[in-house]
This record gives C-alpha cells, sequence and structure tokens, in this order.
C-alpha cells in the first residue's frame, strides 16, 4: 500500500471522524423506526383522518435517536476541530478512543430506534381504537426511549473523557 495513502487513512484524525460517522449512523434506526410507525399511521388515518395529530407523536418518537447521534457527532467534529477546515493532530490512540466513544450510541440508536418504532405502531394501533388513551400509548415508545438516553449519556461520558 503507498505510504501517502496510509498516513491519510491511518491517523487519529481519520478515527475521529469513523467515530463521527459511526454515531451519525443511529439515523439509520430512526429512519426505519419512523417508517414503520408512519405504516401504521397511515392506516389510522386512511380510516378517521381527525387522529393526525396523535398518530403524528408516536410516529415522531423513533426519531430522537438520528437527532443522539448527531449531537455525539458533532460534539466529535467540534473536539478534534473539523468544522474549522484545519482538524488538530491526535494521535492513533486518541482518534481510537474518540472511536469507541461513538460506538454506544451507533448501535445502540439503530437497535433501539427500530423497537421503538414497533412500540410506537402498536400504540398507534391503540390510539386506532381508544384515542383517549393516547397518554398510556406513549409510555410504551417511552420505555424503549431509555435505553437510547443511556446509550447518548455513555458516549457523551466516554468521548469528554478523551483529552486531546
Amino acid at each position: 500500500m503507498n505510504v501517502v495513502f496510509e498516513n491519510l487513512l491511518f491517523n487519529g484524525v481519520f478515527l475521529a471522524m469513523a467515530g463521527a460517522a459511526m454515531a451519525a449512523l443511529a439515523g439509520i434506526g430512526s429512519a426505519i423506526g419512523i417508517g414503520i410507525a408512519g405504516q401504521a399511521a397511515a392506516g389510522v388515518i386512511s380510516e378517521d383522518p381527525k387522529k393526525f395529530g396523535q398518530t403524528l407523536v408516536l410516529q415522531a418518537l423513533p426519531g430522537t435517536q438520528g437527532i443522539y447521534g448527531l449531537l455525539i457527532a458533532f460534539l466529535i467534529m467540534t473536539k478534534i476541530d473539523l468544522l474549522s477546515g484545519n482538524p488538530i493532530d491526535i494521535t492513533m490512540a486518541q482518534g481510537a478512543y474518540i472511536f469507541a466513544s461513538a460506538v454506544p450510541i451507533g448501535l445502540v440508536g439503530i437497535f433501539s430506534a427500530i423497537a421503538q418504532g414497533k412500540s410506537s405502531a402498536a400504540s398507534i394501533m391503540l390510539i386506532s381504537k381508544r384515542p383517549e388513551e393516547l397518554a398510556k400509548g406513549m409510555v410504551y415508545p417511552a420505555m424503549v426511549e431509555t435505553y437510547a438516553v443511556l446509550a447518548l449519556l455513555i458516549s457523551f461520558l466516554m468521548l469528554n473523557g478523551v483529552s486531546v
């Protein structure tokens, strides 16, 4: 492999940027979860268009994981000063630590958003029959949200523990 190419790819900044990309993968789960809930919501709306607001709230819930991933990605890019166009020089170890800090929200974000989308779809079915039970229906997807918030916290604490 070309030495110049190796120096471009295998350095701390590249690993940190890969970490930002890893964190942003949570958006995949959010897109899938919102899609699942949206399918259920469209079915309910086809029967009763007045339930649009209630279904929209439940459909939006799986989108938070994407926001959490974006937040960690932005914090990583800020930490290495990537947004200035002139990132600081960090070691391979620092880059690896930064990458590792993105793994919790990246992975948990994918899977929890999909699970939350399924839970939201079930809650949408609940309000299709009992619209007065929206608050109860929101509890089920909120329980899944707990684990996304924990992953966000782990990633945030790990990232803050890396000195550059």
